[in-house]
């Protein structure tokens, strides 16, 4: 028997909203990066979808461990943090070495 089992109901309905949400973005993101044709244009969809989609499951997950483990479970805040952080730093800098590639 796994804490899953004992997930009640109220809990697990918003969890799986927020991790299909999530994937659902992490997905389209993923399709974006496939279908654009351009670079500058190719490196807008995945940004965005990684960091929609990782606070969606990012949401899930603390649903989830929060109601098992009777206690707020707020680390995983520190994924997104560092996500929402590092996801335009590195758009930017992929940017601008682009831009100077192609001067």
């Amino acid at each position: 028997m796994t804490h899953l089992d004992t997930l009640p109901l109220w809990a697990a309905i918003p969890a799986a909203a927020f991790l299909v949400l999530g994937s659902s973005l992490a997905l389209i993101g993923s399709f974006g990066l496939l279908r654009l044709r351009t670079f500058y244009e190719r490196i807008h969809a995945p940004t965005l979808g990684s960091s929609w989609g990782t606070a969606g499951i990012v949401l899930a997950s603390i649903i989830v461990f929060s109601v098992t483990q009777s206690r707020p479970v707020l680390h995983e805040l520190l994924i997104a943090g560092f996500v929402t952080v590092t996801t335009p730093v590195t758009l930017m800098l992929l940017g601008r070495a682009a831009l100077y590639r192609d001067r």
